[in-house]
């Protein structure tokens, strides 16, 4: 039996990284896609577990040989998935996660147009800008700059399958779950309510 491939992308403030995190420890079915990175291992990192850590040259030689599922730069270094790994843990029947943003999800709907594609939404601009302020000691600018940022990520959700508003964490955790274990349907992109709340959150 084939296996599937999730992705998972949000704006920045949405509370992504804890579900994901939590989605991982509820479905132990499921694993992470290990990304390709030129940046440099933190300390408690283990290349092939965390990260293949790879050098800028190496990366752009894969660039250019087209073995990515997708990548982006991001600051001063490279990310990526590895399009042959992929697809033999899918053909094996893993059920793999990716974490990644609109960008890198598009890249992979070209690829892997049969990956299922979940976007998740905060409730409120005030809870976007509130999660925004909460993580961060950053100045009023940058925060501004980086919820101008979020929004314009907002904007894309209607390229995914499915959307999971994160109001009450448990609620949305239970939504994932639903969505990753083949019971999603109710959770389209498509429902009405996701236009309505959309239209707000772009204002």
């Amino acid at each position: 039996m084939p296996g599937q491939l999730h992705v998972i992308a949000a704006p920045s403030g949405a509370g992504k990284t804890s579900l994901v995190k939590a989605l991982m420890a509820r479905e132990p079915g499921l694993r992470f896609s290990v990304s390709y990175t030129t940046r440099k291992p933190r300390p408690a990192e283990v290349d092939g577990r965390d990260y293949h850590f790879i050098t800028p040259a190496e990366f752009e030689r894969m660039i250019a040989a087209g073995e990515f599922l997708e990548h982006a730069r991001v600051f001063d270094n490279y990310y990526g998935t590895g399009l042959a790994a992929t697809r033999a843990a899918l053909a094996a029947g893993e059920r793999l996660l990716l974490e990644i943003d609109w960008q890198g999800a598009r890249q992979v709907r070209s690829k892997l147009p049969e990956a299922e594609m979940i976007f998740i939404l905060p409730p409120s601009r005030a809870s976007l800008e509130e999660r925004l302020r909460a993580r961060s000691t950053d100045s009023d600018a940058v925060i501004r700059r980086r919820l101008q940022d979020s929004v314009g990520d907002l904007a894309h959700w209607r390229e995914f399958d499915y959307v999971v508003v994160n109001d009450r964490f448990e609620t949305a955790l239970g939504e994932l779950a639903a969505i990753v274990g083949g019971a999603g349907a109710a959770l389209r992109a498509g429902r009405p309510e996701i236009a309505v709340l959309a239209k707000q959150l772009l204002g």
